[in-house]
């Protein structure tokens, strides 16, 4: 797998592609599905690196103070 920045720079590439006006038909076509493709993958990788962001940031809330597991009520 490329790294994030990779796809990104080659998503930019190709938008610069796509503003060409003398780009083919089917050209103009192949380089809209590469484009589409990397931006799945690019979308997908960031909701996983913004799950783990989470993650971390409860992580942290809970390390400052009593954990709140939310499994039994106060009065039990």
């Amino acid at each position: 797998m490329k790294k994030i920045e990779e796809r990104l720079g080659r998503l930019e590439e190709l938008a610069e592609k796509m503003r060409d006006p003398e780009l083919q038909l089917e050209e103009a076509v192949s380089v809209f599905e590469e484009g589409i493709k990397l931006a799945k993958g690019l979308e997908k990788d960031l909701d996983r690196i913004q799950g783990k962001v989470e993650i971390l940031l409860n992580e942290t809330t809970e390390a400052e103070g009593k954990p709140e597991l939310g499994l039994f009520d106060e009065g039990e």
